[in-house]
């Protein structure tokens, strides 16, 4: 009996330090204890203090341990350890890692994440906001701009630059508004309620490109000349880096500079001969600076080094003899300006390369930390923002149409995509906050960046479709009076940009989360590349043990966890999200462990495995828009109206990280390892579901009736009340209808029959002539009535107003001929 209660106490022991992650030395020590008891109980002798010491010996006098074990590891990392690029290097030495590491280390500190500060906007940007982002809102017309002239009108384009929308990054001593990241992507957010063509057009100077790559890099002579004139719109920046050859694969570029000596400007210079063929570049038909990135060759060693310099980053004036811009792509009938550049053998001085010369070769580190910042912003803002009013959009028109003499919203088969919608602009808007928050407080976050990216394209895409399947007649029928279609038509353009997003998830998200988020995996991989063997092998050796450590923790919790449910596991808050808590902290401690046993397992494999890493990119992203979510609820003050949008993203988001795991599991290459992962995380198969019919319902409900926590959905959207404001009159059309329901009701009482929402106008002059509704109740049933038809009816079209210009020209003149 004695001894059974000391081996338990043993077992306990054992779990309760691995649970709780102590250090070796600890667990020495209580081992050493245990045994200590043991002795005194008669239940150990000499044999088990010679298994202990032949143990504890080597683990704990680490030159001993170094020469016995870590010394003949590293050899064997290094012949495993998979082959990288410079560029790959260089990605994942960018940027800086935040709360997404709380997340890979299996027990994640959401008290932290909660003291965060909420972003908020300054005075100054708040003015912005109300001031010239409303009235260039005001200002565009998106038929016109899509249709008639695949373009924004010359009078936008001057607001813009005269109101310094291309300097939102720029700082102040060169001119610039010098906004917050934050502010930035408000100022997305509502301009897409109106145009992704102005949004885009906005968003990219302020995004990746040379006013962010000067800012950073560039020499104060460049700084000095150029920032002050994008400031003011006087200089039109764009950047050059897809080629026809080299998309995703950045590295791969032909693009190409050779360093030569050369006349500029009738002097002789030490200068770079250039030869580009870029597309897809935004902004590059109207822009007069072009950043261009290529590889700069030295083969006559003139800068005294390397041949092979590297990728290069440089601007290049486009009125150059020689420079080609101007031809245009047309994206999905998204005419946002964007378009190829072309350069053959063009002679320009070296003090063209950002940073001067001494930044030759340098750009690839350049452009990667500053897409870190960009992919987190841009993007992520204008997806969150579109489905911010697509949500508020269809959630009215939802409660506007009728068809059974019932608003289509209240049909279940209506229900479930409506409430996709709602749930992920709620979701999605608190990923935005969170992620531009965090670049506030100083990070460069390549990871968010990457997860942000991804995600919430797909989730706007998928929205998009929703909305589509809600409207349909009224969301095909392009027109002016479409709020829809061009949405519908340019939605995979975001799919495509700034990292293709099968890329992103299987190769980024995990690729690089792997390696900088987990706490040891970076180490490792330095030091197994350190030339100096004694500090390669000290730091393996650190590395080395603390993450056998780190796995023993995750494994034990992990049981734990499937065992138990995570139910033990202590919350910040007692309430309904006590249990999303829970279930968090137990998939960030599975993500540990089946990301340590597939790197382990699968060696530098796992690199080609794609689907493996893409799922455990997945878990990783799920808990992060998770994360945020909560974040956001607690940060508006845990309203209980909004309880339900909360509930729904994150149920989402546990569900789909639940899917990845069990698909992880069951693809896994090695059967018994498949075996180990299920016994060790999912013993008892999945316990999680999607939202409910019931949180469904609940959510499509709140879409459809004004109220605060609805406002709180649309916050920041372009929703003024005015003729040429499509969202603005669908929601006046939704208040109105809602009153008149009212009225409506009043009269059936009156008459004992049952009148739809349907030709109010005739049925305010019966009504009214019978006495059963006032003068005033009249004038709103027939003001309502062109509300309600304006919102339902479509454009059409005269034939001849459809076809081009070009077309009729071309008509014209074979009517002629013809008539001659």
């Amino acid at each position: 009996m004695e001894f059974l209660i000391w081996l338990s106490l043993s077992i306990a022991v054992t779990i309760y330090l691995a649970y709780s992650r102590a250090s070796l030395g600890v667990f020495t020590s209580c081992y050493a204890l245990l045994l200590l008891a043991g002795s005194f109980l008669n239940f150990n002798g000499i044999i088990s203090w010679i298994i202990f010491a032949i143990i504890a010996i080597p683990l704990n006098v680490r030159s001993i341990r170094k020469q016995l074990i870590s010394e003949k590891l590293l050899k064997a990392f290094k012949k495993i350890m998979p082959e990288m690029s410079s560029t790959e290097e260089d990605a994942l030495n960018a940027g800086t890692t935040w709360f997404e590491s709380e997340l890979f280390k299996g027990d994640p500190n959401w008290t932290k994440l909660h003291n965060f500060p909420q972003p908020r906007l300054s005075l100054e940007e708040q003015n912005f906001l109300d001031g010239p982002v409303d009235e260039v809102c005001r200002m565009h017309d998106e038929w016109q701009t899509t249709h008639e002239i695949a373009d924004l009108s010359p009078e936008v384009w001057q607001y813009l630059k005269d109101n310094k929308f291309f300097a939102m990054i720029i700082k102040k001593q060169y001119g610039g508004l010098e906004f917050s990241a934050y502010a930035q992507s408000r100022v997305l957010q509502k301009l897409t309620s109106v145009s992704s063509v102005l949004s885009s057009t906005v968003g990219v100077p302020n995004s990746l490109g040379p006013g962010e790559l000067l800012q950073h890099y560039g020499t104060k002579e460049q700084q000095d000349y150029y920032l002050p004139r994008l400031a003011t719109g006087e200089e039109i920046p764009c950047f050059a880096l897809t080629s026809p050859e080299a998309g995703s694969d950045a590295g791969a570029i032909p693009d190409f500079g050779i360093v030569c000596k050369g006349e500029f400007e009738g002097k002789e210079v030490l200068g770079m001969r250039l030869t580009w063929n870029k597309r897809y570049i935004t902004l590059a038909p109207i822009a007069t600076i072009l950043g261009l990135a290529f590889k700069l060759y030295d083969p006559d060693s003139l800068l005294g080094g390397e041949s092979d310099l590297g990728i290069t980053c440089a601007l290049i004036p486009t009125d150059l003899d020689g420079v080609i811009t101007g031809r245009r792509h047309f994206p999905l009938n998204v005419p946002f300006q964007n378009g190829p550049t072309q350069g053959n053998d063009i002679f320009v001085p070296l003090d063209f390369i950002i940073g001067g010369a001494a930044m030759a070769g340098q750009g690839w580190k350049m452009l990667v930390e500053c897409l870190s910042v960009g992919r987190s912003i841009t993007l992520p803002s204008n997806s969150a923002g579109g489905i911010k009013s697509v949500a508020l959009a269809t959630g009215a028109y939802s409660h506007i149409r009728r068809q059974f003499k019932l608003p289509i919203g209240k049909m279940e088969g209506i229900e479930e995509p409506l409430a996709r919608i709602g749930g992920n602009a709620y979701l999605m808007d608190a990923v935005t906050t969170l992620s531009t928050g965090a670049i506030d407080l100083g990070e460069k976050p390549s990871v968010i960046g990457a997860i942000c990216k991804y995600h919430l394209t797909e989730k706007m895409r998928d929205c998009v479709i929703d909305a589509m399947d809600i409207h349909g007649g009224k969301g095909v029928c392009l027109g002016p009076t479409n709020y829809l279609g061009r949405a519908y038509q340019g939605a995979p353009i975001a799919i495509t940009v700034e990292g293709a997003n099968i890329l992103t998830r299987n190769m980024i998200i995990y690729g690089q989360g792997a390696i900088r988020c987990h706490p040891y995996v970076l180490a490792e991989l330095k030091s197994a590349s350190n030339t100096n063997p004694v500090e390669a092998l000290d730091d393996f050796d650190q590395a080395l043990f603390g993450h056998i450590g780190f796995t023993i923790s995750n494994t034990i919790r992990s049981i734990l966890f499937s065992f138990t449910g995570a139910h033990f596991v202590s919350t910040p808050f007692k309430d309904k999200s006590k249990r999303y808590y829970q279930i968090m902290t137990r998939f960030s401690s599975n993500l540990a462990l089946l990301s340590d046993l597939s790197m382990a397992t699968l060696g530098g494999d796992l690199k080609r495995r794609e689907r493996i890493s893409a799922r455990l990119g997945d878990i990783l992203s799920y808990l992060y828009l998770a994360s945020a979510t909560l974040k956001r609820y607690n940060d508006e003050g845990r309203q209980k109206e909004d309880e339900i949008l909360m509930v729904w993203a994150v149920e989402d988001s546990l569900y789909k990280a639940q899917q990845a795991i069990e698909e992880l599991i069951n693809n896994f290459p090695n059967a018994v390892v498949r075996k180990v992962f299920k016994l060790l995380v999912s013993p008892f198969g999945t316990s999680l579901n999607k939202p409910s019919d019931i949180t469904d319902h609940k959510v499509a409900r709140l879409l459809q009736v004004p109220s605060a926590a609805r406002n709180r959905l649309g916050q920041g959207q372009y929703l003024t009340r005015n003729d040429t404001n499509l969202l603005g009159k669908l929601e006046t059309a939704l208040e109105s209808i809602i009153a008149c329901e009212a009225i409506v009701d009043k009269i059936n009482k009156a008459t004992g029959k049952r009148h739809g929402i349907i030709n109010l106008d005739k049925l305010a002059k019966q009504a009214l002539a019978d006495e059963h509704i006032t003068t005033e109740e009249a004038e709103l049933l027939i003001a309502t009535e062109q509300q309600r038809l304006d919102v339902i009816n479509v454009d059409d079209f005269d034939p001849e107003s459809l076809v081009t210009v070009k077309s009729k020209a071309k008509r014209s003149k074979a009517k002629d001929d013809k008539a001659a």
